[in-house]
Parts: C-alpha cells; structure tokens; sequence
C-alpha cells in the first residue's frame, strides 16, 4: 500500500467561515489505495485542506489523477517521483501524504520530515529495521509529526472491542488466539502486484498483519517482547497449477492461454478502474498488475503462524491464511474474569475494483462475552458503514475534519504505534529465516 504525505493534522474548532484555517497538502503515490485522499481532499474537504501537488512515479497514472481533477476544476500540479524534493520546495506544503509502494516509504516521510512537513502515512510504516531507523531518526531531529492511518481502530465495533476491554469485562487479559482468513478472490491478489515480493512489502507479515499486530497491540494498551513464526508458501504454487491443470499458465492474466479455465483469472481490461490505473498505464514502466498467482517469481508465503510475548505477559497466537473459502478473522482474548470472543466476516474485493473494502456483513459479525460462572452473552453492535468496518470515513474526518475531537480510546495513531506493529512482521520474517525466537528490542 501506499503512504499520504500533507499538512499539518489539525482539528480546528469552526467559529464562522472567516476563521477556518486551511492546510496544504501533497501526495505521493496515485494508486489503488491513494484514491481515497485525494479524492476526500478535492471534494468533502475542500472548505479546510488544499492539495498543491500530486506525485507519481508512472506519469500516465499522474495523468489520470490530474485529468480527472481538472474536469471537475481543480487544477493541480503533479511531479514525477524522481522530483519530491523539487516539489516540496515549490509548493511548500505543511502535510505530505504517503502513499506509494511500502519498499519507498522510509525515502518520502524522511525527505517530507527534513523538511518541515508532517507526514501521514499508509501502513506500513516501512518494511524492515534499517528503514524504520532512518524514519526514527528523522522525527528525533525534526520534532515533526507522522501518523499511520490504521483504519481498523476507527471502526465502531473495533472500537467496542477496545471500550469491553479497558472496562475489564474479562479481567486481565492472559492470552490471546487471533485467526485471520483471507479468501481466494482477496487473498490471491497479494500474489498478482508487487507485493508478491518481500523487497518490496516485506511479505504479508509486515504488509497485511501490521493491521492486525497494531490492533492487539491498542486493545490490549501493550508493546509486544518476542515473536516465534513459522511461515511457508505451499498453495500459490506452481504443484497447485498442475492440481488445476494450469501447467500451460503464463505470467500474466491478460495473455493467459488457459484463463477460460482458471478460477483465479483477473480481467483487467473489463473493469474500468483497474484498467485506466493499470493496464492503459503499463508501458511507462512495465508494471503489470494481473501476474499469475501460481509464478516461481512470488516469495512470500501463504500461510503464516505465530507465538508473541507482551510486556504485560499475555501471550498471543496468531495464524494468517490467505486462500481460504472465507474471508474474515476471529479473535478471543482469555483474562481472569472470562473470555471475550469476537467473529467478523467481511466482505470481497479486489484492491482498485472500485467496490468498498473490508465491509462487515450483517449477521456474521458477532461479540460474545463467557464470564466464568455465568451464563455467555452477546454483546450489541454498534453500527458500522463503509470500508474497512466503518472506519475510513471516521478516519479521514479525524485527518482532515474542521471539528476538534476527542480521542479517549487512542484511535489516532503516531510513528511509535506504527513502528510496534512492523516490527513484529519484521522479527517473525526473521523467526522464520533462521527457525529461532527473535527478541524485539535487539531489532533496533
């Protein structure tokens, strides 16, 4: 994913329309997920926030993000990647949003963070300990801000999560068993893009489970000590072709001889998102965003396990699949007074389909409480609209809304909360690298 660079956060109580203040933002990286602020920016947000410039390393995509500003009257200039630094100091901006491959986040917050800008970032804050060193660095000796839009902790029912949780409805909390289930639509699309490859997103333990690392990490309000992971790629394979009778595949969707036949086929050209980012847009740099799932090029793994130690004791197990029939996650939290259940089945999607993500299905999104000695029951739910559970349109209002709001559960997330959450996907890399415990602190 990518990361948001802009102006300075502020929430900015309204007295009348003569005293709203207005931030100036920049991004960088124009793809799937980056839509999201600039589009909020230019539209529901235009009264408080100013984007001056757009980046992008494919200069047919930041085209296409400039095109389509300019037929609604927004003229914005836009940079090639290779000239962030030229673009910083011609439009000055106070926040800069980073969006753009994870492998590049560390080179924008810093440059942005040296001068003088705040940052917002998409997650993950970066994919390894040099980089995040670096982004540490830079905040030590610039005092500016960077947070990482962790947009789970906006959702309403994550949110009832964290409120049962501090109200010690199950006590303290001992140990933790966290299942996450990508399905084989969601899942799969891991292995098509860049991320297939851990030098450029540090495999789906940093990628994807920096959502599901910094979740634990808020409801249980701790830091975690030690990891142990096992990890393997035994289904996105090429054996797994074969077992399909899709020896004969090549190494892109769109030119696949034995597509007509295949479950996991992509047709980028028929939807028209996917099309006018990706495919019109190939020739500049020869990304091709429909790769085969089953390529020898792919090294990440595909199914994923965990041990981690917490500060507080609590210890946690945690599994990663991502080419199940199901796509959701369930989590129970085991304390001294019960045990605290929580299922969430969520809804399919392609990144850049133009469908919302991540939303949550009705009647299959249930907490449950065991107090010991009594009786279960469940737990109402708050309601939850729109991508991820509810939360990107919370969050964004909390970026960039004029209103001053209250935190009390924590939502907003800095650079350290960030740096937690990659660093477990950083040390179970390692633990499955060399089969031994890796001990956080010696990261660093």
């Amino acid at each position: 994913m990518a990361v948001l660079i802009g102006g300075h956060i502020r929430h900015r109580p309204f007295s009348g329309a003569l005293t709203v203040s207005v931030s100036k933002y920049a991004q960088v990286g124009l793809g799937s997920r980056g839509e999201m602020y600039w589009q909020a920016l230019t539209r529901d947000y235009r009264r408080t926030s100013r984007l001056v410039a757009v980046s992008d390393s494919n200069p047919g995509r930041l085209e296409l993000v400039r095109s389509t500003l300019e037929a609604e009257g927004i003229i914005i200039p836009g940079y090639d990647a290779a000239d962030f630094d030229r673009m910083l100091s011609e439009t000055k901006p106070d926040t800069v949003i980073v969006t753009s491959k994870d492998s590049t986040h560390d080179i924008y917050i810093t440059k942005a963070l040296y001068a003088g800008c705040d940052v917002i970032t998409e997650k993950p804050l970066t994919i390894d300990e040099v980089r995040l060193k670096r982004i540490l660095d830079a905040v030590k000796s610039t005092g500016k801000s960077v947070r990482v839009t962790f947009n789970y902790r906006y959702s309403p029912v994550r949110m009832r999560i964290k409120e049962l949780l501090t109200s010690g409805i199950v006590g303290d909390v001992l140990s933790v068993d966290f299942n996450w289930m990508l399905n084989t639509d969601h899942g799969a699309d891991y292995y098509r893009r860049w991320h297939r490859n851990k030098e450029n997103s540090g495999g789906l333990m940093v990628h994807k489970a920096t959502h599901h690392f910094d979740l634990v990490n808020w409801w249980l309000g701790t830091s975690p000590e030690e990891v142990f992971a096992r990890g393997k790629r035994e289904f996105y394979t090429e054996r797994q072709a074969a077992l399909y009778g899709l020896e004969s595949h090549s190494e892109r969707c769109h030119t696949c001889p034995v597509s007509s036949r295949c479950n996991f086929y992509l047709d980028i050209a028929a939807n028209e998102n996917l099309k006018s980012l990706y495919l019109d847009n190939e020739s500049h740099d020869g990304y091709y965003r429909d790769r085969c799932v089953f390529s020898p090029q792919i090294d990440i793994e595909d199914t994923m396990c965990l041990v981690v130690r917490y500060a507080t004791g609590a210890l946690m197990s945690y599994s990663l699949n991502s080419f199940v029939p199901w796509e959701g996650y369930r989590v129970c939290f085991n304390g001294t007074k019960g045990r605290l259940e929580h299922v969430a089945q969520e809804t399919v999607y392609v990144s850049g389909d133009g469908t919302t993500p991540g939303e949550l299905k009705k009647g299959d999104t249930t907490i449950t409480v065991f107090p010991h000695f009594q009786k279960s029951y469940s737990v109402p739910l708050p309601e939850a609209k729109g991508g991820h559970g509810g939360g990107d349109e919370l969050l964004l209002d909390d970026l960039f809304g004029d209103t001053e709001r209250d935190d009390p559960l924590g939502s907003r997330a800095d650079y350290r909360a960030g740096a937690w959450s990659v660093l477990m996907g950083i040390a179970a890399n390692k633990s499955i690298a060399t089969g031994q415990p890796i001990t956080i602190s010696d990261l660093l």
